[in-house]
């Protein structure tokens, strides 16, 4: 693509080493914010970032083969640089220019919250593939275009990254693409240029407030999904789906253009979900939806999933899908690894693998579980170090409030010391029938060890995760492998 063509819709400052006349005369061969992504006849986009900064890796993007610099204060280069405002925003415009505006041709669902995103993608897709669409799916545990699996990083690629993704989508036959949209990607910029035609909410409440600082503005970050979702009622026609039942839902309300379709369990609500029933096998609730009733026997257990369900009826259904279709599909949904994953053993333990990491979310779970349990609840939970240590003690007496006995360890540590972790979070715990054990592993054996034939263990907080962050360090560490390997002895 000819310079002068990408650049169309970005504001330029001033050019160095070149003039406005011969931009025709470099051919970009793609755009890049890191020098190990930048290949010959690349543009390279300084970001000034948190911890790099762009603008000091320029000699190694042309020793990399970088044709073009895109920078927003001076550096010394012999190639052409474009001087803009801001090369974040400029990034974003430049990646959807240079793949032609890939996510214009998808139809394209967005979800954020809390808690919930991953399970409802996952709820999406698998509706939209059952209704016969080729499908895309962009998330915390891996991206994917038809039945091909990437991996992922972050839960929303950087935007070069993720309009990538979407011409891949686009090129291979891919129509409809759900992803998972981040606090910190829509903060940061990531996700301008993506053309949504459905916004989802699933909740708000305490993450993130190491980076957010407070709840108004992790709410602030996340109602930009909303407010961004356009004012024009000309082509895409454009839908929020909202839960009615949270209080932050109600705060969205008034922030988008979007029409609403509002989703609860409380009565209220465009989709609703009465009847709910809890058991072992599964969660069985009526959907109300478009005056009708429909009876939905759900695989998957807990409160917060029928919630999940209600997000992706109101995602699918404002798209043209059936009722009919959606609830044939969710009666076949697998669920999702490390969201209330159920450990299959030879000695018929009820152990539940999850990744609630919140005091919301840990809760949400350990009430579901205390639904159906006809013995104890011992639960396995730790805390991130570097991250928010208000929720600490928070998710110490959300365990202690719903278990029968708990064992407080690590989760990702990362560079805080794991016991100073465990001692804030039990910090003035009004509960003895808890103990701490900094090694996961041997916490999970523990537990184990000493649940009896009717209890229920959780190991909460990691889920999916495969690995253990320690110091700066990244090891191999998959709940569910530990848990089976010592059944194995």
């Amino acid at each position: 693509m000819r310079l002068s063509e990408l650049l169309s819709r970005v504001l330029v400052n001033s050019l160095e080493n070149i003039t406005e006349e011969n931009l025709d005369m470099l051919d970009i061969k793609g755009v890049a914010q890191d020098t190990r992504k930048t290949k010959q006849g690349f543009l390279f986009v300084c970001i000034e970032g948190y911890t790099v900064d762009g603008h000091k890796f320029v000699k190694q993007a042309v020793e990399e083969g970088a044709i073009a610099i895109v920078a927003q204060k001076p550096i010394e280069t012999d190639v052409p640089v474009i001087y803009v405002k801001d090369t974040n925003k400029a990034l974003p415009q430049l990646a959807a220019a240079f793949y032609d505006y890939p996510s214009e041709d998808l139809k394209m669902y967005g979800v954020t919250g809390t808690n919930g995103k991953t399970t409802v993608t996952h709820m999406i897709e698998h509706i939209l593939s059952e209704d016969g669409r080729k499908t895309g799916l962009i998330g915390t545990l891996y991206n994917r275009v038809g039945d091909r699996v990437i991996e992922t990083v972050n839960t929303t690629p950087e935007a070069v990254t993720l309009q990538g993704l979407f011409a891949e989508m686009r090129d291979e036959g891919v129509r409809d693409c759900v992803m998972e949209v981040s606090s910190h990607a829509l903060y940061e910029g990531r996700t301008w240029g993506v053309d949504f035609d459905v916004a989802v909410f699933t909740n708000l409440s305490q993450d993130h407030l190491d980076f957010h600082k407070t709840m108004d503005n992790y709410f602030l970050a996340k109602s930009l999904l909303f407010s961004q979702l356009g004012s024009s009622y000309a082509g895409k026609e454009k839908f929020a789906v909202i839960n009615i039942d949270d209080e932050y839902g109600e705060r969205l309300v008034p922030l988008t253009s979007a029409t609403i379709v509002s989703y609860g369990c409380k009565g209220v609500g465009d989709v609703q979900a009465a009847n709910i029933v809890t058991k072992v096998d599964g969660t069985h609730f009526d959907l109300l939806v478009n005056g009708a009733s429909y009876p939905v026997r759900l695989p998957q257990i807990g409160h917060f999933n029928v919630y999940n369900v209600l997000a992706a009826v109101g995602a699918t259904i404002v798209k043209g899908i059936a009722p009919e279709t959606i609830v044939s599909a969710l009666n076949t949904f697998t669920g999702v690894r490390g969201r209330m994953q159920l450990v299959p053993n030879v000695q018929e333990k009820t152990i539940i693998v999850d990744f609630a990491h919140t005091p919301d979310g840990l809760e949400n779970v350990l009430d579901t579980l205390n639904k159906i349990k006809t013995g104890k609840i011992i639960t396995v939970v730790g805390s991130g170090g570097d991250r928010d240590k208000t929720k600490r003690p928070k998710m110490a007496q959300a365990a202690a409030k719903l278990s029968d006995y708990v064992i407080f360890t690590s989760d990702n540590p990362r560079t805080e010391d794991p016991q100073a972790i465990i001692d804030d979070m039990v910090a003035g715990l009004a509960f003895d029938d808890f103990e701490t054990e900094v090694d996961r592993r041997t916490a999970i054996q523990k537990a184990l060890a000493a649940a009896d034939e009717n209890d229920i263990i959780l190991i909460a907080g990691k889920g999916h995760e495969t690995y253990q962050i320690i110091g700066t360090i990244k090891y191999d560490f998959d709940d569910v492998k530990v848990i089976e390997e010592f059944l194995a002895k």
